[in-house]
């Protein structure tokens, strides 16, 4: 009979395996055989004592039996797999049985693999390191994005306290800088006043920076107070902030009428402000910027589309333009820090939706979001 090396110790450490078979006979030799390969086992005679031993600790994987009395191995299957603290634990058949519908059955039933009896030792053992592998895999990735979400959460504290802490020292230095230039205004020369200039002008921009940045890590630390929202009120209060931008530039902005939605209302002010901001500031020369904001129902969710007549984005700038300081422009020509976009990211993932964005260089660009439609906001 031939055989197959065992995994390495740290794959097999503590795998614990429950056997599942009304046969002693049966039992004794599988036991027998995933002990020598160094795992930990447990034994059931009947499917009442397998549901309650594998609610009691779940296994890293289970053996199943199929016909067994009272309780077959399908009906134990489908109740371990109902279980939300024992779903997750990968179940192989082993079973005489070896139609093509008993298998269709067993897969139905949640098993992940089907064994034939006779059954050879180097074919169970291959099956069930297999799955251990995958169970262990998945436990790892689990672990990593556990510690990728701890990780990012943590960066954004850390944003978020630094630039509240760079707030007051920076508002210092640009209002030092604004009575110099007041109290000795006619005793300055021009290449001192240049420098002062230069000095208000760096520090305002580092103020929006640290504004973008505190707005983008504050979005988390939100609660989760969503409630009804008009969509119309909320462009209202965005036009209204924006209206010196909107007047100076001759601005034309027409819209669909706008859903209600559940949400956040300062947080949805926060998304149309930057993206109708963004159809004001990325225009060609010359240029009165025309913004319409289309809507549309698909699929139980609103798509909102906010079209400019902007200078557009290159096609290999769509996919990174909502990363954290992605800029695709110089901050000479275009102001901005490059948070704006990564911050309506993170609120439509917020609220549930998606955002992506269609351009066409010299033509504009069209922002869409997808959120959900809410049957309670629209009776």
């Amino acid at each position: 009979m031939m055989t197959l090396d065992p995994l390495p110790t740290s794959e097999t450490a503590k795998a614990d395996i429950l056997i599942v078979d009304d046969t002693p006979d049966n039992l004794r030799v599988l036991s027998a055989m995933l002990t020598n390969r160094g795992y930990e086992v447990r034994k059931a005679l009947n499917g009442q004592r397998a549901i309650a031993s594998v609610k009691s600790e779940p296994p890293d994987l289970i053996l199943l039996d199929i016909k067994m009395p009272e309780m077959d191995g399908y009906e134990v299957c489908k109740q371990l797999k109902t279980n939300s603290q024992t779903s997750a634990v990968p179940i192989i058949f082993i079973s005489a049985l070896d139609d093509a519908l008993d298998k269709v059955k067993a897969f139905a039933a949640g098993g992940v693999d089907y064994v034939t009896k006779p059954f050879q030792e180097a074919e169970v053992m291959a099956r069930i390191e297999h799955q251990i592998r995958i169970q262990r895999l998945q436990h790892q990735l689990i672990q990593q994005n556990e510690d990728l979400l701890r990780s990012n959460r943590e960066l954004e504290q850390f944003a978020y306290v630094v630039s509240h802490d760079l707030q007051q020292p920076l508002q210092s230095v640009t209002g030092f800088v604004k009575l110099l230039q007041l109290k000795y205004d006619s005793t300055l020369d021009a290449v001192a006043q240049d420098y002062l200039n230069r000095i208000h002008e760096t520090g305002s921009r580092m103020q929006r920076l640290i504004q973008d940045l505190l707005a983008y890590a504050q979005i988390d630390k939100q609660e989760e107070d969503l409630q009804i929202i008009d969509c119309n009120d909320v462009l209202k209060q965005v036009t209204d902030n924006l209206r010196e931008a909107i007047v100076t530039q001759q601005a034309i902005i027409t819209h669909d009428p706008l859903p209600k939605v559940k949400g956040n209302e300062t947080q949805l002010i926060q998304l149309f402000q930057n993206l109708i901001s963004n159809g004001l500031k990325f225009i060609p020369a010359n240029t009165i910027p025309t913004i319409h904001i289309s809507v549309s129902l698909q699929r139980q969710t609103w798509q909102i589309g906010i079209q400019d007549n902007g200078i557009g984005i290159l096609p290999e700038h769509l996919e990174k333009i909502f990363e954290v300081f992605q800029r695709i422009h110089s901050a000479q020509k275009y102001p901005g820090t490059g948070i704006g976009l990564a911050t309506c990211k993170k609120i439509v993932e917020r609220h549930h939706g998606q955002i992506w964005v269609e351009s066409k260089v010299g033509t504009g660009t069209t922002f869409f979001l997808s959120l959900p439609l809410c049957l309670e906001a629209n009776q």
